[in-house]
């Protein structure tokens, strides 16, 4: 898992300088032909990479993105219309047949149809209109680090394209030296913090809710914490019921519009008693867990899980556990 989180800025590298014609394309064909609705198909890490996406998609091209709940099309054969729908579905395997059904599906009803899948060759691929290759290699750890970051910046590459944003498409080609930079953090302070911890809080905002998703499936998957994720808007209903004192809180607080709530939601909670690692850029006050910066502040939510998978790997071995074989877990899960 380590080397495979540490190897991301070489894969995202090499995923730059592939496809970009690809990319261009769709983007332009998104131009010429703009859809009527947008859908995501995903789950797990992947799931949290395509949320990534929907909300640079609303956030920059003003289009509302839904996550297509699969069981409408496996179980119970709802009649989706597909007239003007683009799917995006992200894989790793690309062999989980509640990916590949709907893809199918809005491909026969006349949808154009994307996948991003790591996998040549797989089902999904097979399945879909568009394909765009992860570039990641082989992954052998169960829980993925690189893929999902792969997929981010597949995400964003979409977003860049459809909208011509020269700006977003230059942070993305700085977006390697970042992620080493962001590789080197030192968050050594989190395992300490977090080794006793049987629950925890991750909060973020904007771009970073799919991280704070993607760090909290990571806890349950390798540390064997009940960790949940929450917007910080959201938190502040009834999940801050459960906060007492000392109860761990992993705020990411990357810049943005987000961030300044963010900021004043760390600071309340530690009123409240709670054990707050506030993550965000260096300097900021109360930041025990620096951040790198990108070249645009949409990609920093990118940085931000580059620096936490190094230091949840370190957690799940502090608990004694063997992040590269979580229990009851494999690599290919196939739901229907």
């Amino acid at each position: 898992m380590l080397a495979e989180a540490l190897s991301a800025p070489e894969v995202v590298a090499r995923q730059l300088a592939a496809d970009q014609s690809a990319y261009a394309d769709l983007g332009a064909a998104l131009r010429e032909k703009p859809p009527t609705s947008l859908l995501t198909v995903a789950r797990g890490s992947s799931d949290h990479a395509a949320h990534y996406m929907a909300y640079l998609m609303m956030a920059r091209m003003g289009r509302l993105v839904t996550s297509l709940p699969m069981s409408l099309v496996t179980l119970y054969q709802s009649k989706i219309a597909c007239e003007g729908l683009v799917s995006l579905a992200f894989s790793q395997s690309g062999q989980s047949p509640d990916l590949v059904a709907p893809t199918k599906f809005f491909r026969a009803g006349g949808a154009r149809t994307v996948a991003f899948v790591n996998a040549d060759g797989s089902p999904l691929a097979d399945a879909a209109q568009y394909v765009f290759p992860l570039h990641a290699g082989p992954e052998t750890s169960v829980a993925a680090t690189k893929s999902y970051i792969a997929q981010l910046v597949a995400g964003a590459r979409v977003v860049a394209a459809w909208g011509e944003d020269e700006d977003l498409q230059a942070a993305l080609q700085q977006l390697p030296e970042a992620l080493t930079q962001a590789a080197a953090q030192r968050w050594d302070v989190a395992v300490d913090v977090l080794a006793p911890a049987n629950r925890l809080f991750v909060i973020g905002r904007g771009t970073g809710l799919a991280i704070a998703q993607e760090a909290a499936l990571k806890f349950k998957e390798t540390c064997g914490i009940q960790a949940e994720a929450f917007s910080g808007a959201e938190v502040k209903h009834g999940p801050m019921a459960l906060i007492e004192e000392g109860y761990p809180m992993l705020v990411f607080a990357p810049r943005g519009p987000a961030q300044a709530g963010l900021l004043a939601l760390a600071e309340e909670m530690r009123g409240r008693g709670a054990r707050v690692l506030l993550a965000a850029p260096a300097g900021t006050p109360g930041a025990e867990l620096p951040l790198a910066c990108t070249g645009n502040e949409d990609l920093d939510a990118i940085a931000v899980v580059q620096s936490f998978y190094p230091m949840v790997e370190a957690l799940a071995r502090a608990r004694g556990r063997n992040p590269d074989q979580p229990p009851h877990l494999a690599k290919v899960t196939k739901t229907h």
